[in-house]
């Protein structure tokens, strides 16, 4: 879509031929600014008619574009949809040993527990458009593997590179949570959100979870806690030996009373259209602004009607003095 932002302008353009009219120029006083055309129009100068009206086009042409250029001419491209201020959203991820535990029921088989949090996780963080992610990762301790971005395709390739053991062997539930308030108190208040994902109880780190409960409540973190695997119904064991698998120990009542005392949820996640029904259960507890905010890209057009005018003030120049020479040689 094409449009003037300042169409005003153009009630400029009549106005050289009004001063020309209402106050003519005697032709015998020297100007240091002037248009010869628009005042030998007015004064019946001594020019012939076809100079009069070459030298009246130009003038129009360069006046005309002046006021075009004035007017700020812009194109304004298709709306574009903004993302909405979404939340604030930390992910957890559990990756201790237990972890490898093959009791998942997916795509026919059974895989471990971490494969599929990846594989349902990716598909959460795709539709995440508008939040921000971080992504923490915990075992004997927890760290800090993608602070919170927009940039999604950042934290599904973290994610997607994560492995079993990469923090040790053990679960430290409390450091994890303790981790995500840290970070959060580096953001504007927000829509606080922390995503736990675990298959144990709190058996490692420097902060207890009852301690890291109490951080989380403060801060005005909200806190989803899942717990991860089966009920020891088929699968493989953890050392790869087949035959049933042992299920998972987590510590229900602990993730159920974080839950509780920060605002959040628990949910039980047995297989993987478990985990999933959890996070479009998230979508429904946590909804962000349906409110459209959408922008049009805009294009400034204001110097092609300038360059036309200067354009056309060389070309003139030019024959001018091309005529000159041509004089003066002959």
């Amino acid at each position: 879509m094409f449009e003037f932002s300042w169409p005003l302008a153009f009630l400029l353009l009549p106005l050289p031929w009004l001063i020309a009219l209402v106050k003519p120029t005697p032709a015998k006083q020297p100007l240091k600014l002037r248009m010869p055309s628009y005042a030998t129009i007015a004064t019946g100068g001594s020019l012939s008619e076809q100079q009069k009206r070459y030298l009246s086009l130009s003038e129009a042409i360069v006046w005309i574009a002046l006021v075009c250029a004035l007017a700020n001419p812009t194109y304004l491209d298709d709306p574009v949809v903004l993302p909405n201020e979404g939340r604030d959203i930390m992910l957890a991820v559990d990756l201790s040993e237990s972890m490898k535990e093959q009791d998942m029921a997916y795509q026919g088989g059974y895989v471990d527990r971490l494969s599929v949090v990846k594989a349902v996780l990716a598909e959460f963080i795709e539709k995440r458009q508008g939040d921000r992610l971080g992504l923490i990762l915990f075992g004997d301790t927890a760290f800090l593997q993608t602070p919170l971005t927009r940039d999604l395709d950042t934290v599904a390739k973290m994610l997607n590179e994560t492995q079993i053991g990469l923090v040790g062997r053990a679960t430290a539930i409390g450091d994890a949570i303790g981790l995500s308030v840290k970070r959060f108190e580096q953001k504007e208040r927000s829509n606080r959100i922390l995503i736990l994902l675990t298959d144990g109880q709190n058996t490692s780190g420097n902060l207890q979870p009852e301690e890291a409960l109490t951080l989380a409540r403060d801060a005005g973190i909200k806190v989803y806690t899942v717990g991860v695997g089966s009920d020891g119904r088929g699968g493989f064991s953890l050392f790869g030996m087949g035959g049933l698998s042992m299920g998972s120990s987590i510590d229900e009542a602990t993730l159920k009373h974080i839950a509780s005392e920060t605002g959040g949820l628990y949910f039980r996640a047995k297989d993987v259209k478990g985990l999933q029904r959890i996070y479009e259960e998230l979508d429904k507890l946590e909804p962000i602004s349906s409110d459209n905010q959408t922008f049009r890209p805009t294009l400034a057009l204001f110097y092609w009607p300038l360059l036309i005018a200067l354009g056309w003030i060389a070309l003139v120049l030019i024959i001018k003095s091309a005529k000159s020479i041509l004089r003066e040689n002959n």
